[in-house]
């Protein structure tokens, strides 16, 4: 019997991606939207609003219903947010934190009694390579794929006995719509990081737009699913970007922090 993959976010980009591989490969897969019917894919749509609990629950029982089982959760579904953190509204970091972690771990919660009664499962977590350092004007997002990666390690802990994986897998700057579905915090005519925040919400944009193609998130998922034994932490990207966690670990911090800076012209 071909495994039941159930993904968040998979009305675009990576997601979109993810779902379309894996159901070529054979899987049957439910993919996730707030909209479905708007949605032309090849593999399963189901509505789903992950900062609604009420349609997490709904969406999980119409899988169970239908399959019995869910043998992957793959949690993609995720929202940009940039600004400088003086100029950017609470509500909206709160907002990002709904999305980018609560409706994660909301998730979790509605699949996992069913993965514990099955004793067995596959729990994938979409994080990113932002989330191993706090970038400049993208504070919140590395913040809210920080605070995932961590509770991951911890989850894939407490499962373990279950039968239960948990994996984390760290994206590097892929070529989606995703700055498209950002919150930009406007750069305000009187704030302090007027000029500087504007440089970087061009130089945020060119990293997406000359990204990687998102079939090798796809493969580096698939070959997790497969893996009977897989790691905990996965980094999907490019050389430079996989890199710099490398030297985030090695280098005093105030040299770490300078590399930064430069790169970032601040």
């Amino acid at each position: 019997m071909s495994k039941i993959v159930f993904i968040t976010g998979a009305s675009s980009g990576i997601g979109k991606s993810i779902a379309t591989y894996l159901h070529e490969k054979g899987y049957t897969v439910y993919g996730t939207s707030r909209k479905p019917d708007k949605i032309n894919v090849p593999f399963n749509m189901v509505a789903l609003d992950v900062t609604n609990e009420v349609s997490i629950e709904n969406a999980v029982a119409e899988v169970i219903a239908k399959e019995g089982k869910i043998d992957v959760l793959i949690n993609n579904a995720g929202k940009g947010i940039t600004g400088p953190i003086e100029d950017t509204p609470t509500v909206e970091m709160r907002e990002n934190f709904n999305t980018n972690f609560f409706g994660v771990i909301d998730v979790v919660k509605a699949v996992l009694p069913y993965m514990r009664k099955q004793q067995s499962g596959t729990i994938i977590n979409t994080t990113s390579i932002a989330g191993y350092m706090g970038l400049p004007f993208r504070g919140i997002y590395s913040a809210s794929k920080g605070a995932l990666e961590l509770v991951t390690e911890a989850l894939s802990m407490e499962v373990k006995s279950f039968g239960v994986k948990v994996v984390n897998v760290a994206p590097g700057d892929f070529a989606t719509n995703i700055a498209a579905g950002r919150y930009h915090t406007p750069v305000f005519e009187d704030s302090a990081y007027k000029e500087k925040y504007a440089e970087n919400l061009a130089l945020m944009n060119d990293h997406v737009n000359s990204g990687a193609d998102p079939i090798l998130m796809a493969k580096a998922i698939h070959h997790i699913i497969e893996n009977k034994s897989p790691k905990v932490h996965y980094k999907v990207g490019g050389f430079m970007e996989k890199f710099s966690i490398v030297l985030k670990r090695i280098l005093p911090d105030k040299v770490y922090e300078k590399l930064l800076m430069n790169h970032y012209k601040l």
